[in-house]
């Protein structure tokens, strides 16, 4: 299990790999299906020497040569007992009272087992042991954040705002949801220990509904950082918050649903609709008060950060990967002010419904269009977009030859680059390919 760093996180920290465990093949023997699982008794009995031909005459003229033959052979075989005797106690095989002990545990000497079947008991056992293990790791760096008051004899009570946040580096940087502090510049933040710290909101990040928080103490827990491209439909994911802002360090478990999620939020500054991409969807319990806590694999490292739950349904939660929040971590940490690459322009992912709803002549993409229930047009006026002539209905298939896709969304792949920095589009407008270069801005405050 991955447990907390031990030393302040840098921006090379934030990125860790995977690890997959070599497959073991075994040795051909274990494999032939003629041999026993197990190694008969029989084996360790003396083996069955045969004995010489009995012909009368033969035997009474060659008496003292057999018998001399006999006795070689009764000695070499009590030299080899006792050698073998000395190889098995030395090796761990026997005990000194001459009985056949255990077999020694080592790699050398282990005999591979089958592997459990994944209904076994054994397999949920150990599935709740990684759900325990991860939870332990994580939830002292999981902080509760509330703006506002709140009447303490009532736990079903919600403060102003509430939420949940996630430390992420030792010296007090915290990751949460932008819209748990979004109208507020100074919050209260509870540890797990019980203590507590008055919070300074460092920044809002205009793409996605993040903020970072910072608060001053000593010895704080702080939660490893973990690789949301690694992710895959069906592991195991494990959600830590405080469900109205009462029941703090709460445990959920459940798995990865499926990725590359869109929904539309009413953003609480403007009140005006807003899409948040690439989401994780997650069948692990979140509730009001969850928001900004973190989402961890069962390497128990941090790979999303909760931000919202379909209202109308149950066991649909979304959160954001954390490779989408790791560049205005790595900025706070700097003491950079938290700022977005901006083309300017609304787009929906594609994929194989979005095609064949939509007759598009490719299943993926991003494809400029209008945000819905908006008045808003697909390309911002002004915007680098506009000025590098996108148009509605073109499909930004590239940025500079990286495909745009599920696994590497738009926003993934803009999050690389910095303001300033101007990238080379593949567009594909009305079936013809073109390229189109664009000077990405900085994202204003308005999340567009």
């Amino acid at each position: 299990m991955t447990e907390f760093n031990k030393r302040p996180t840098d921006a090379a920290d934030l990125t860790t790999s995977s690890y997959s465990p070599p497959t073991d093949s075994g040795t051909g023997w274990t494999r032939h299906a003629d041999w026993p699982r197990q190694t008969p008794e029989r084996w360790f009995e003396p083996l069955p020497y045969p004995q010489p031909p009995t012909h009368g005459g033969r035997e009474r003229r060659g008496g003292v040569g057999a018998m001399t033959l006999l006795l070689v052979a009764l000695l070499a075989a009590t030299l080899s007992s006792v050698g073998t005797l000395a190889l098995l106690a030395a090796g761990g095989w026997l005990s000194l009272d001459g009985r056949l002990a255990a077999a020694p545990t080592t790699a050398a000497t282990a005999t591979p087992s089958a592997p459990a079947a994944s209904s076994s008991p054994l397999a949920t056992v150990d599935q709740r042991t990684v759900v325990m293990a991860a939870a332990e790791a994580v939830s002292p760096a999981v902080v509760t954040i509330s703006v506002g008051d709140v009447d303490e004899a009532d736990p079903f009570e919600m403060p102003e705002g509430v939420g949940s946040g996630v430390i992420y580096d030792q010296r007090g940087w915290i990751l949460t949801n932008s819209h748990v502090v979004s109208t507020a510049e100074t919050v209260r933040v509870v540890l797990a220990d019980g203590r507590s710290f008055e919070g300074d909101v460092y920044g809002v990040d205009t793409l996605t509904d993040l903020a970072i928080v910072k608060i001053e103490g000593t010895d704080l827990p702080f939660a490893a950082i973990g690789d949301s491209a690694t992710l895959r439909p069906g592991q195991l994911a494990v959600a830590i918050g405080s469900p109205l802002g009462s029941f703090t360090n709460s445990v959920t478990a459940g798995v990865v649903s499926a990725l590359g999620r869109r929904i539309v939020v009413t953003d609480p500054t403007t009140g005006r609709p807003r899409q948040l991409n690439n989401l994780i969807q997650t069948d692990a319990a979140i509730n009001p008060g969850n928001s900004g806590g973190p989402l961890v694999d069962a390497d128990a490292t941090v790979v999303g950060i909760n931000t919202a739950v379909a209202g109308d349904a149950q066991g649909i939660g979304f959160a954001i990967p954390i490779n989408i929040a790791k560049p205005i971590m790595t900025q706070a940490l700097a003491g950079q002010e938290l700022q977005r690459p901006w083309m300017g322009v609304y787009y929906t992912p594609v994929d194989r419904n979005l095609a064949e709803a939509e007759g598009l002549p490719i299943d993926y993409g991003a494809l400029i269009e209008a945000p819905p229930r908006s008045d808003e047009p697909a390309v911002i006026d002004g915007s680098p977009a506009a000025v590098a002539g996108l148009q509605d209905g073109d499909i930004i298939t590239a940025i500079d030859g990286r495909r745009i896709d599920g696994t590497t969304p738009l926003d993934d792949v803009l999050s690389k680059y910095e303001p300033g920095d101007t990238v080379l589009l593949s567009v594909l407008r009305s079936g013809e390919e073109m390229g189109i270069r664009l000077t990405l801005g900085r994202r204003p405050g308005s999340n567009r």
